[in-house]
């Protein structure tokens, strides 16, 4: 019966239909077929329960937050700060473009609203300065990532919320695994700039350097009350996103001026949408994960893995190819809220440390975002740029092979992912 509901499930997905049902439908039938003496109101039990976390609340203030700063000047003002001082150098406008999307994803978590809000200041300058179109767009797409992995992170909020991994020791690892990623992207930014014989822009000077610092510092306070918050025991990271709005509507409205009433509204209707979208995917995957456990799903795996005496090496092999393939066809949270609840007991078992798996789980996730043909980041970019997607993918291939590159070693090098959350004590 699970075979079944499994081979029902990828037909659902094949044809179109949407994550709702493609998760729904099978958790319905498990239930009739399975579970027949279960009471009905389990159902919405489930459901409601599983999105009723306070955790969970952190996701509709960091995308509201990123909205704001996505229509308003914060994103043009962390880009031009960057641009001052990285200018200058070879490869000054690539390495602006990974240094302003870490900026910008420390204080948005969204990979999509960073395309979005940066990719129509960056895509001019890097064709400006003679890189290929297509190299540009798949800049723009692969920096675009680290938002995912650069706290706060959506992605590792809603990790942290499947598996009861703290909050803390999540964005203090992906700190560390951000950086390591775009510290690969530079690299491969430097290699095309000697090979095409870009020479880098004039040296701004120093009046020029101060206005965009001075410019920026309400826009860098963002991640420092967040972050300083968060790690100071100030506040939880529910209370860091709500903050994260609030400073957000001060800065645009009162100070800068660039949001009024209307543009708000406009802002919170869109916001809302997605945020619809994103928490009734993960109560239809609470239930998923609710039978899943009820099967015994997970104990199965372990004995199976047990017999075959795969090892936590060979493990993470598997689910580095699992996730890359799924990633191809499935939105990040739906992977997450289905494949979770049956493999993490599954890495505990074999020693995994829950910090590193879940780094492990959100660089495959952003990896997907980039990878044809549904990858999300790829229509972003495409849709925000008015430039053709297939464009945006002749360009993303060498960045998705970084990537690879990139998670081997975070996979099989656990103290990346965890020596930085050690040092803080978590």
């Amino acid at each position: 019966m699970l075979i079944l509901l499994c081979i029902l499930a990828a037909l659902l997905l094949v044809l179109g239909f949407e994550m709702l049902l493609v998760m729904g439908v099978p958790s319905i039938l498990a239930r009739l077929t399975e579970f027949p003496n279960l009471p009905d109101i389990v159902i919405a039990q489930k459901m409601v329960g599983g999105v009723n976390v306070g955790t969970l609340l952190a996701i509709p203030f960091f995308i509201s937050a990123a909205d704001l700063m996505a229509h308003g000047t914060i994103a043009e003002r962390l880009m031009n700060l960057v641009k001052k001082n990285l200018g200058h150098r070879s490869g000054g406008i690539g390495h602006t473009t990974v240094v302003s999307c870490m900026a910008f994803g420390s204080v948005c978590g969204s990979a999509p609203a960073t395309v979005a809000a940066l990719g129509r200041f960056l895509h001019p300058e890097l064709v400006r300065a003679g890189y290929k179109e297509r190299f540009s767009l798949g800049l723009i797409a692969a920096s675009a990532e680290c938002a995912l992995l650069i706290p706060p992170s959506i992605t590792l909020l809603v990790y942290a919320w499947l598996t009861g991994t703290s909050v803390a020791a999540l964005f203090a690892g992906g700190l560390a695994v951000g950086v390591v990623l775009a510290l690969a992207f530079m690299l491969y930014v430097a290699f095309v700039t000697r090979r095409a014989g870009i020479e880098p822009a004039p040296r701004a000077s120093r009046a020029e350097r101060f206005e965009a610092v001075k410019a920026s510092l309400l826009a860098l306070g963002m991640p420092v009350i967040i972050l300083g918050g968060i790690y100071s025991g100030f506040f939880t990271a529910t209370e860091a996103a709500a903050v994260a709005v609030a400073y957000a509507l001060l800065v645009e409205m009162v100070i800068f001026r660039q949001l009024g009433w209307r543009d708000v509204m406009h802002v919170a209707e869109q916001s809302a949408l997605t945020i619809v979208a994103i928490f009734i995917l993960l109560a239809v995957g609470s239930l998923l994960a609710y039978f899943v456990t009820l099967a015994r799903l997970p104990d199965q795996l372990l004995m199976l893995l047990n017999d075959w005496q795969v090892n936590w090496v060979v493990f993470l092999l598997i689910i580095n190819v699992v996730l890359l393939v799924a990633g191809m066809f499935i939105d990040p949270n739906s992977i997450m809220v289905i494949l979770l609840p049956a493999i993490f007991p599954v890495a505990t078992a074999l020693g995994i440390d829950p910090i590193h798996f879940g780094l492990v789980v959100c660089l495959n996730i952003c990896i997907g975002m980039i990878t044809p043909p549904f990858g999300l980041d790829l229509f972003v970019t495409s849709s925000a740029l008015r430039k053709p997607v297939e464009t945006v993918i002749a360009g993303i291939w060498p960045f998705v092979l970084t990537n690879i590159a990139v998670l081997l070693v975070i996979s099989y090098v656990p103290s990346i992912s965890t020596a930085l959350p050690r040092l803080l004590g978590y």
